[in-house]
């Protein structure tokens, strides 16, 4: 074999090696923090505070985004369904795609960005700093003590979350029909009614949970494995908030095909 192909080769291996070292260390990590769940007495004072910061904290950039989402989706349903659909559906439309797509999908991104950074930069800080360290010399537990009350707080409030913006961003779609279309309150409230179902938001909120679980597991694993000084803590919240956005739109695929798939046949 030639040291061309024989390099390309020995290239491909060593990415798959790496590939699985880091499918390994993730589940290890996983493990680790469900284990951790039973100590109760170490991440149960903390688990409030992680969910004012992640959700609570979170709350005005999810009702901004959803005002602009509510806005935009009446405006291009209207403009799709001229001439060809009754214009009520409107309400549909807009119901439909932000409770069940598009407000768990972009709250969730927005607060990949927002929360994923901030753990990973915290815990990468904690890390290079020697404080992680320090509490395992101290008996602490870092897994129970740093990463068990975000991951809670993760998936217990972005669900909260992705709730008010679907609230906000269906009001904001009926504000824009009033105002910019040619479209009555009973009109949209018609469509909305039409095909709703308590499903839509029960499909939403799940979804938003899983993303929950996801971003503040993937932020904690990178700023907990941090090294490098300032440096390496930059690469850690950057690498958080990519692989968060990734996992968010694979788990968006994998809730579609798991519960949609079949569903109205």
């Amino acid at each position: 074999m030639s040291a061309g192909p024989r390099g390309a080769v020995e290239r491909l291996g060593a990415r798959a090696r790496t590939s699985i070292e880091g499918a390994g260390r993730a589940a290890r990590f996983v493990g680790e923090t469900v284990r951790a769940t039973r100590d109760v007495a170490t991440w149960g004072p903390e688990a409030t505070r992680q969910a004012r910061i992640l959700g609570v904290d979170s709350l005005p950039i999810a009702a901004f985004i959803a005002v602009f989402t509510g806005i935009v989706l009446s405006l291009l349903a209207s403009y799709s369904f001229t001439g060809a659909v009754p214009l009520y559906f409107v309400g549909t439309l807009v119901e439909k795609t932000i409770t069940m797509e598009l407000a768990p999908v972009l709250t969730g991104l927005a607060l990949a960005g927002r929360v994923g950074a901030n753990i990973a930069a915290e815990l990468g800080t904690m890390r290079v700093t020697e404080q992680i360290d320090a509490l395992e010399t101290l008996t602490y537990d870092p897994q129970a003590f740093l990463v068990v009350p975000r991951v809670l707080a993760g998936t217990v409030m972005f669900p909260v979350v992705v709730g008010l913006s679907m609230v906000v961003g269906v009001g904001a779609g009926w504000v824009a029909s009033i105002a910019l279309l040619d479209l009555s309150t009973y009109d949209f409230q018609r469509g909305l009614r039409l095909f709703f179902q308590p499903f839509d938001v029960q499909y939403g909120l799940v979804k938003s949970a899983s993303f929950g679980t996801a971003v503040t597991l993937i932020g904690s694993l990178h700023g907990m494995k941090a090294g490098g000084g300032a440096q390496g803590v930059g690469r850690a919240a950057t690498n958080a908030v990519v692989y968060s956005a990734v996992m968010i739109l694979v788990l968006d695929a994998f809730w579609a095909v798991f519960w949609l798939l079949g569903r109205g046949t």
